[in-house]
């Protein structure tokens, strides 16, 4: 086969598909995986597919966009609000427990669900700053920086700097998009550092995310899924997909 109809073959498999990896298309083109790198670095360049780690996605697949916090805030709501009663239901019954709460339209769910034993929650959203401060049984941290507008939330150094002095027990995270192969991802540069920064402070990550964002990769990873103690999702994540992420070895709860 010549290398031209072996990439065209690779297109489709990763358009009917959704995604594609170096070692099963090495093996189904009896080629070296340096040569199906080779392929897709070719494809990358032609806008045809979108690299991610360990394969492919279509071109069309890899989101660059993010929609503003009050658009994302109006979409699944049911779900959301069920992913955070789970979420909360999952967590440790520890008395003086500390939680980190990621910027986002699920996570924002957990506000008024904080039981009495957790004694600390820091944050780099605003709004869940504001919402959590009324109360007189909790200390509040706001994690200072740069407020970013679509998302109110604070990135930057001086948050990143604060999160790497900090060890709490439990981090929610939010993500835009979820799959085996590109794990856990985001469009913007700033929050998938302030996210990462989230993961090395915590003693346990639980992402928090509605079924509809699997499969969807995004611009930067801040997760792989080994990172990753626990998602909480809704019950319509499909089956297959399911299956998948928990045979590479991620734990999952459904709402």
């Amino acid at each position: 086969m010549y290398a031209e109809e072996r990439q065209h073959e690779i297109v489709t498999r990763a358009r009917e598909l959704g995604r594609v990896s170096v070692a099963e298309l090495a093996t189904r083109f009896h080629v070296t995986p340096e040569t199906i790198r080779r392929d897709l670095d070719t494809l990358s360049g032609r806008g045809l597919l979108s690299r991610v780690h360990g394969g492919a996605v279509p071109a069309e697949k890899l989101r660059l966009a993010e929609a503003p916090v009050g658009a994302r805030d109006a979409s699944s709501t049911e779900e959301k609000l069920a992913i955070a009663h789970r979420a909360i239901g999952l967590l440790p019954r520890r008395e003086g427990l500390t939680v980190l709460l990621d910027a986002g339209t699920t996570t924002a769910r957990l506000c008024s669900l904080l039981p009495p034993w957790i004694s600390l929650a820091v944050t780099n959203s605003v709004p869940t700053a504001a919402a959590l401060s009324s109360r007189g049984d909790l200390e509040v941290v706001l994690l200072g920086g740069e407020v970013r507008g679509i998302t109110q939330a604070t990135v930057g150094a001086d948050a990143l700097h604060t999160l790497g002095r900090l060890r709490v027990d439990v981090a929610f995270l939010g993500t835009n998009g979820f799959s085996v192969d590109h794990g856990f991802s985001t469009p913007d540069p700033g929050e998938a550092a302030m996210k990462q920064a989230m993961v090395a402070s915590a003693r346990e990550v639980y992402v928090l995310a509605d079924s509809s964002k699997l499969g969807v990769d995004h611009l930067v990873r801040f997760a792989s899924v080994d990172d990753v103690d626990l998602l909480v999702t809704d019950g319509h994540l499909p089956a297959g997909g399911a299956a998948e992420l928990r045979d590479a070895g991620l734990r999952i709860e459904l709402a």
